[in-house]
């Protein structure tokens, strides 16, 4: 995974922009950000440089005590996500400093965007991993089985790995080089090529690219 510095965001769904020549291209609109600097994280004390930021806003009676000790320094109230980004600069950053898209990103980057994909529960072979399964007709008791898994006498046992039936989804997905088309400051938005992992509302990170 990129140790670049990024962004918090949250998906808010897909749309389609049209180029000067009529081309239809699917986008993902997102709106990143801003994030507050909570924590700096040294060399000297924990081992590596990095910074810890939150976004989204939470109200302060919806926090802890440890929570809301974690955040004081910020001076910004709570925050429903936190996450660490490495950077190589820990003097460009303080505690409490909010980073906005403009500060990291322009039009024409590319970035790189993790997300937890949408979950689709226990799944069989056919749907999880496109298997073609048996014949609908003429007598056939093989439809959507797996089939043969392993041999009895050597090795006697399923081999690791093997693709079974099992839970599909609900895992974090990168996608990579992502095309930044559009970004609108003013409504912390910016707009990506193509598709992103994760439904509508779920928070994605995105990270640009060296």
């Amino acid at each position: 995974m990129s140790k670049n510095m990024g962004l918090l965001g949250r998906k808010m769904g897909m749309t389609r922009i049209f180029t000067e020549t009529g081309v239809a291209v699917p986008v993902t609109v997102i709106e990143a950000g801003p994030c507050v600097v909570l924590q700096k994280k040294t060399n000297a004390k924990e081992g590596y440089s990095a910074i810890q930021v939150g976004f989204g806003s939470r109200k302060e009676s919806r926090l802890n005590k440890a929570e809301a000790g974690h955040c004081k320094a910020a001076g910004k109230g709570g925050f429903y996500h936190v996450k660490e980004f490495r950077v190589a600069d820990l003097e460009a950053y303080e505690v409490g400093q909010e980073i906005n898209i403009t500060d990291l990103l322009s039009i024409g980057d590319l970035v790189d965007v993790r997300a937890r994909s949408k979950g689709r529960g226990f799944q069989g072979v056919v749907r999880r991993y496109g298997f073609k399964g048996g014949r609908a007709t003429h007598g056939s008791n093989f439809h959507r089985a797996p089939g043969s898994i392993g041999c009895s006498a050597w090795p006697s046992r399923v081999i690791k790995g093997k693709k079974m039936p099992g839970q599909m989804g609900d895992k974090f997905i990168t996608k990579k080089n992502c095309t930044v088309i559009d970004i609108r400051p003013e409504q912390n938005v910016i707009v990506l090529k193509g598709g992103v992992p994760g439904a509508k509302q779920g928070v994605v990170q995105i990270y640009k690219n060296a």
